[in-house]
């Protein structure tokens, strides 16, 4: 009794084995139920601990050679922690896409809805991208977070949480796999370039180039987004909510999953032009105090009268 409670934590659920039409070789693919919470708990709880390995076997070493103040050391974790995390998310999405080809065609994104038959790779990537952000909130008890900066992160891990649970929930599983992966790699550029930043407040070329992808990361989603709820799902519509069919392909769904969307890059936008137009002002206000001492050192001082 005790191993089989045990497989259900450790194991992926749900297994649904297919036979593909003149082979003789059958198709595993994976569907979603209440199993998969326990699932997601267990895979919480290994995050939470390579979140502590990663903090005493690496970060904290760093830390110590840096010798940072207070604001930038919890800062300089925090960008340690999500680089890593961006970086291995991004590589096994990247490779799921490849794998897969959901790039190549467009159409998949509504074609075939709803998306109940998952691959083995694309379920897990879900189930450990939900247990990842769910082992964040816990974090901001154990790496006692500034209260400053509890408020912000709470908000970025909830939008995270819904955003990929609603995508895993409404089998929109390719739409958000293909939008995750882009934003990805840009959350790993910026949080690489803080990091470095830390190291030498020079190096600030990366901020460039995140600024760059940042922008085309939300242009992207937002065209996805509308091309799938706007124009795909409305062709392929059903008449009525359907639980049973696991289809949520009707016109409340979609509107409601396209103006959260939308809030979330209005939102993130809004936080990135502040974020600039602080950091033009704080260039600004640095050059002001530098002219007015070249120029105090620039006028010519009255030499004494020679004294007999």
């Amino acid at each position: 009794v005790t191993a089989k409670y045990v497989i259900i934590f450790i194991t992926v659920q749900y297994n649904v084995t297919y036979a593909v039409d003149g082979q003789s070789e059958h198709v595993h693919f994976y569907d979603y139920g209440p199993k998969d919470i326990a699932t997601i708990f267990f895979y919480m709880l290994i995050a939470i601990i390579l979140h502590a390995v990663i903090q005493e076997y690496i970060l904290d070493k760093i830390n110590r050679r840096l010798h940072l103040s207070k604001t930038k050391h919890s800062k300089f974790n925090e960008s340690g922690q999500l680089a890593l995390f961006y970086l291995l998310s991004f590589t096994w999405g990247a490779s799921i896409l490849t794998a897969v080809k959901f790039t190549m065609k467009p159409t998949s994104l509504w074609k075939n809805y709803p998306h109940t038959r998952m691959l083995f790779q694309v379920k897990f990537f879900y189930i450990c991208q939900i247990a990842y952000w769910l082992h964040a909130l816990p974090e901001l008890y154990f790496q006692k977070i500034r209260k400053e900066d509890v408020p912000r992160q709470l908000c970025y891990i909830c939008l995270y949480i819904a955003h990929i649970s609603g995508a895993y929930i409404l089998n929109l599983q390719h739409l958000g796999l293909i939008l995750m992966v882009p934003h990805y790699l840009v959350e790993l550029i910026f949080h690489a370039s803080r990091l470095f930043y830390f190291s030498d407040e020079n190096k600030q070329k990366g901020f460039t180039i995140w600024a760059l992808l940042f922008v085309m990361a939300r242009l992207l989603t937002l065209t996805l987004s509308v091309l799938t709820f706007g124009f795909g799902l409305a062709r392929v519509e059903n008449p009525d909510f359907a639980i049973a069919d696991v289809s949520f392909n009707v016109l409340t769904v979609r509107i409601s999953c396209l103006t959260a969307i939308c809030l979330t890059q209005a939102w993130m936008m809004w936080k990135f032009i502040n974020f600039q137009l602080k950091k033009w002002r704080e260039n600004v206000q640095n050059q002001i105090p530098k002219k007015k001492i070249t120029n105090i050192r620039s006028k010519p001082t009255k030499k004494e009268p020679n004294r007999g």
